[in-house]
C-alpha cells in the first residue's frame, strides 16, 4: 500500500506532477526497453517517485486559498472509507487538508523571509476505526522567493576622504547594500551598483560597490568637498527590479602642491641706531593656499651686505618671518642695509616639488635712524700728577671728548660733585683743562678720584631754535563718527567710512593703519577693512539685526601710525540700528538716532514745543473776544473783520475810503510808512506831543464824539501803544449820515422819526466794551 501525492508547484513550466512514496522499497513491474550490446533484451524496474517536497509562492495576493497539493493512498478506493491527516509546522493553522479528498491548501500569505520553509507530517487512516493505513510520512512544503525587498545599504550616509591631485581609479570607499530576497533562487537579491550624482569626478564598479576617482587632477583649493548618490539595484539591474540608494560625503584631503609666496617683493623698516641686540626689525610675510602642515613656511637669508649683523626666524603661530638684529648699528658707519630672503615649505612635497621652484624670494631693505649719542672721552680713564705745593687755580690736566654725531655738536665739562665734594677741584666747560681750587695735601689724602661730565650742547643763531617733531601723538578719528545699520542688512555691507588725524607731522606724511581692536575680535558685529589709503570702511559680519534685542552697538577701532616709537588709540564707533526700505534708507529708528539725524537738540524741540502751547494759548484768547463781542452782535458784526491796524478814523457808513476790507484779506496791502508799535520812536513822538484836533462838526451828541475823538487821539499819539493789534470800535457814523447820530439803525427816513433815545440802553454797553478793549487804560485801538 502506497501514499501518494500530487504537488502544485506553483510554476508553469512545472505543472502538475504525480510523486509517490514508496514503502519497504516496493517496485512495480518490469518492461522491455531494448538489447544491450551484446543483443541481450534490456529491462527498467519501475520504482517509487519521492513525494517528500512540495513548493508554495510567497506573497500570494488571491481572494481564495492558496493550493499546495494533494495527497492519495493506494489504500483510497473512493469509498469514503479513507481519512488524511495532516499534522507539524503550521498544520490547522498555516495548512489545512481535505480529509476526504487530501488536498492542502495554504489558508494565509507567506512570506518566505520570515520562514523560508515548513515540516508536516501526513498519514491516512480508516475513518471508522482510526486505524493507520499506512505509516506517518514527513515531507517539507518549501517557500518560493519573489522580489519583494528592494536594496539597503550597511551605512547612510557614507564619509570618506581622497588625496587631492588623485590619478584616474584611486580607491576611495566601498559601500555595500543587501537584498533579503533569496540569492539561490532567480536574481531577486543580486544587486549591481550605478551613480546617480557625482560625475565625472567619481566612477563605482557596479559588482563590487568600489568607488574609484574619475577626473585628474581635483584641487582642493579649487573645490573641496563632493557629494556622491549610489544606487543599488537588484534583478541584476534589469528593468522592473527595486531599487535604494545611498549617499557618500567625499572630501579632498590636502596635499603639498602650492608653493608659498611673498606678499610683497620689497619690504622696507626703519630702526633707529640704539635698538637692543635680538630686538625684532620688521616682520615679511608669505601665504600658501594649502592648509596644516602643508602650509609650514621656513624662512633664510641668502644674501646680505651686512653678513652676520640680521637673522630670520619663523613664528610658527603666524607662518611670519621676524627679521631679528645680530650686531649693534651705527648710523656713522651705515645707514642702510639689503637683505634677500628666501622662503620654502617646511615640509616639501616631492612630487610637485620636481614640478617646479616652491620658494619665493623677497628684498627687505633696513635703513638705520640716527640716534643723538652722548659724547665719547678719547680715554677711559685720565692719570694726573701734581704737587701737593701747586698753587691755585693752576691747571693739572686736561680731558677730550667729542660727539659721535655726525652733527658734531660742541662739548661742555663739568665736575660731578658727588665724586668732589670738598670741590677741591674744577674743569674749564669749553677745552676740558682741570685745574685746582685749593691746595692740596698729599699726607692727607694722595690719592683722589674724581669724574668728570661730557655734555654737548647746540649753538642757536640770534636765539631762535627749530624745534623737530616727535612722534608723540597717537592718531584718532577725524570727527566723532556715528552711523546706523538697517535690520535687513547683508553681510559684508559698508556702513560707514572712517579716517583718521595726527596732530603729528612725519615728514614722509602720514600712514594710518586701522583694525578692530583685538578685544572684541571673538564676538564682533562688524569688521574694519584698511583701505591702505588713510581710511576704513565699517562693515558688517552677519546677516539682519534687531532694534529690540540690541539697539546700540559700539565698534573699538584701533588706529596706529607707522612712525618711530608707533603711537595708537582705540576710538569707538556708535552705530545704531534702525529700519530700512529694500533700498537701504531708513525709515524709523530710536529717539536718540532720529535727533541726531534732523539735527535738532533737546533744547530746540522744548523751543518748538513752548510755541506751539504759546499759540495754543492765543487762540483760546481770540475765541474768548469773539464770545463776548458776539453778545453785542449789532455793533460787532464781524470781531475778525475788526482786528486790523490802521491809523484813520471811521467816517460813518458812507464813507468808504475809512475802512477797505481788502486790507483784512490781504496783510501785505499795510503801508509800510507806518511806525510799529513795538519800538519807541522818541524822534518821532516828543513828550505830550499830540496830533492836531479834527475840523469842527456839526454839534450833535457832541459828548460821544468828544470822548471818541479824545480816546482816538490819545491812542494814536501814544508811544507806549502795544505791538499787537486791538479791537475798538468807532460808533459815529460821520457827517453824511442823514441821522447825524452814533446810530447805525436806518429804520427811520426822516429826522424826526428818528429814536434818538437809544443811547440810555447801548451808552452802558459801549462803555462797558471800551473799558474791555482798552477804552480806559490808553491803548492802542485799531
Amino acid at each position: 500500500m502506497a501514499l501518494w501525492a500530487v504537488a502544485h508547484l506553483g510554476s508553469p513550466v512545472h505543472g502538475l506532477r504525480a510523486l509517490r512514496r514508496t514503502t519497504g522499497g516496493r517496485r512495480g513491474s518490469a518492461g522491455l526497453t531494448g538489447q544491450d550490446a551484446n543483443g541481450v533484451p534490456l529491462r527498467r524496474s519501475k520504482r517509487g517517485w519521492m513525494w517528500n517536497q512540495f513548493f508554495l509562492l510567497e506573497e500570494y495576493t488571491g481572494t481564495d486559498m492558496q493550493y499546495v497539493g494533494k495527497l492519495h493512498s493506494d489504500s483510497d478506493r473512493g469509498d469514503g472509507s479513507v481519512k488524511y491527516v495532516l499534522t507539524g509546522e503550521g498544520a490547522g493553522s498555516l495548512f489545512k487538508i481535505d480529509e476526504n479528498s487530501g488536498d492542502i491548501h495554504a489558508t494565509k500569505r507567506l512570506d518566505r523571509e520570515e520562514k523560508a520553509y515548513y515540516i508536516l507530517h501526513a498519514k491516512a487512516v480508516n475513518r471508522v476505526t482510526n486505524v493507520a493505513l499506512e505509516g506517518q510520512s514527513e515531507f517539507v512544503i518549501k517557500i518560493h522567493d519573489i522580489n519583494d525587498n528592494e536594496p539597503r545599504f550597511t551605512r547612510d550616509p557614507y564619509v570618506a576622504r581622497v588625496p587631492e591631485m588623485s590619478d584616474i581609479g584611486t580607491s576611495v570607499i566601498q559601500v555595500t547594500a543587501t537584498d533579503a530576497d533569496d540569492s539561490t533562487y532567480g536574481n531577486s537579491a543580486r544587486v549591481v551598483y550605478s551613480i546617480l550624482e557625482g560625475q565625472p569626478y567619481f566612477s563605482v564598479d557596479p559588482e563590487t560597490g568600489l568607488i574609484k576617482t574619475a577626473l585628474p587632477g581635483m584641487d582642493r583649493e579649487v573645490k573641496e568637498n563632493y557629494q556622491v548618490v549610489i544606487q543599488a539595484k537588484d534583478m541584476a539591474g534589469q528593468n522592473g527590479g527595486l531599487s535604494g540608494t545611498a549617499t557618500v560625503n567625499i572630501a579632498l584631503s590636502d596635499v603639498n602642491d602650492n608653493p608659498p609666496r611673498f606678499t610683497k617683493t620689497l619690504y622696507d623698516f626703519r630702526v633707529p641706531e640704539s635698538i637692543e641686540l635680538g630686538s625684532a626689525v620688521g616682520l615679511i610675510r608669505a601665504v600658501d593656499a594649502d592648509i596644516g602642515e602643508n602650509a609650514e613656511m621656513d624662512y633664510r637669508i641668502i644674501g646680505s651686505d651686512g653678513p652676520g649683523m640680521f637673522d630670520v626666524t619663523t613664528n610658527r603661530s603666524t607662518q611670519e618671518g621676524v627679521v631679528v638684529l645680530r650686531k649693534p648699528l651705527d648710523f656713522e658707519k651705515k645707514r642702510q642695509y639689503s637683505l634677500r630672503i628666501q622662503v620654502e615649505n617646511a615640509h616639501a612635497n616631492s612630487r610637485f616639488f620636481s614640478a617646479g621652484p616652491f620658494r619665493d624670494e623677497a628684498t627687505v631693505k633696513v635703513t638705520v635712524e640716527d640716534v643723538d649719542e652722548p659724547p665719547v672721552f678719547e680715554r677711559a680713564s685720565y692719570v694726573m700728577e701734581v704737587k701737593e705745593d701747586t698753587a691755585r687755580n693752576t691747571a693739572i690736566g686736561s680731558v677730550s671728548a667729542s660727539d659721535p654725531d655726525d652733527k658734531n655738536s660742541l662739548v661742555r665739562y663739568s665736575i660731578d660733585r658727588r665724586t668732589d665734594m670738598d670741590r677741591m677741584f674744577n674743569v674749564h666747560a669749553g677745552n676740558g683743562s682741570v685745574f685746582l681750587l685749593r691746595e692740596l695735601d698729599r699726607e692727607e689724602n694722595a690719592w683722589h678720584n674724581i669724574s668728570v661730565i661730557a655734555t654737548e650742547f647746540s649753538k642757536c643763531s640770534a636765539g631762535v631754535a627749530a624745534l623737530l617733531d616727535v612722534n608723540d601723538n597717537a592718531p584718532a578719528f577725524a570727527t566723532g563718527y556715528e552711523t546706523f545699520v538697517c535690520e535687513n542688512a547683508k553681510a559684508n555691507q559698508r556702513i560707514q567710512t572712517v579716517s583718521a588725524t595726527d596732530p603729528d607731522t612725519p615728514l614722509g606724511g602720514h600712514r594710518f593703519f586701522f583694525s578692530l581692536a583685538q578685544e572684541a575680535a571673538g564676538k564682533a558685529n562688524f569688521s574694519v577693512r584698511d583701505n591702505k589709503d588713510n581710511t576704513a570702511w565699517i562693515l558688517t559680519r552677519r546677516n539682519s539685526y534687531n532694534s529690540l534685542q540690541k539697539s546700540v552697538y559700539h565698534v573699538p577701532v584701533v588706529i596706529s601710525d607707522g612712525e618711530y616709537p608707533m603711537q595708537s588709540s582705540t576710538n569707538t564707533l556708535t552705530v545704531r540700528v534702525c529700519t530700512c526700505d529694500r533700498e537701504g534708507n531708513m525709515k524709523l529708528c530710536n529717539a536718540e538716532a532720529l535727533t541726531a539725524r534732523a539735527g535738532l537738540s533737546t533744547g530746540a524741540l522744548v523751543a518748538i514745543l513752548l510755541c506751539v502751547v504759546i499759540l495754543l494759548s492765543e487762540y483760546g484768547d481770540v475765541r474768548k473776544k469773539e464770545e463776548e463781542c458776539a453778545l453785542y452782535s449789532k455793533i460787532c458784526e464781524d470781531v475778525r473783520d475788526n482786528v486790523v491796524s490802521y491809523n484813520d478814523e471811521g467816517g460813518g457808513e458812507e464813507d468808504t475810503q475809512a475802512f477797505d476790507i481788502g486790507t483784512l484779506r490781504n496783510p501785505e496791502a499795510i503801508e509800510e510808512s507806518k511806525q510799529r508799535r513795538d519800538i519807541v520812536p522818541e524822534a518821532f513822538y516828543p513828550a505830550a506831543v499830540r496830533r492836531p484836533a479834527p475840523p469842527p462838526i456839526r454839534d450833535h451828541n457832541g459828548d460821544v464824539r468828544d470822548f471818541i475823538n479824545q480816546r482816538l487821539q490819545d491812542n494814536d499819539g501814544d508811544p507806549t501803544a502795544p505791538p499787537y493789534d486791538s479791537l475798538a470800535t468807532y460808533a459815529y457814523e460821520g457827517s453824511g449820515s442823514a441821522a447825524e447820530s452814533l446810530s447805525s439803525l436806518e429804520s427811520a427816513t426822516t429826522e424826526g422819526e428818528q429814536d434818538y433815545n437809544y443811547l440810555s440802553e447801548w451808552g452802558p454797553r459801549f462803555k462797558k466794551l471800551a473799558d474791555m478793549y482798552g477804552g480806559d487804560d490808553g491803548d492802542s485801538d485799531s
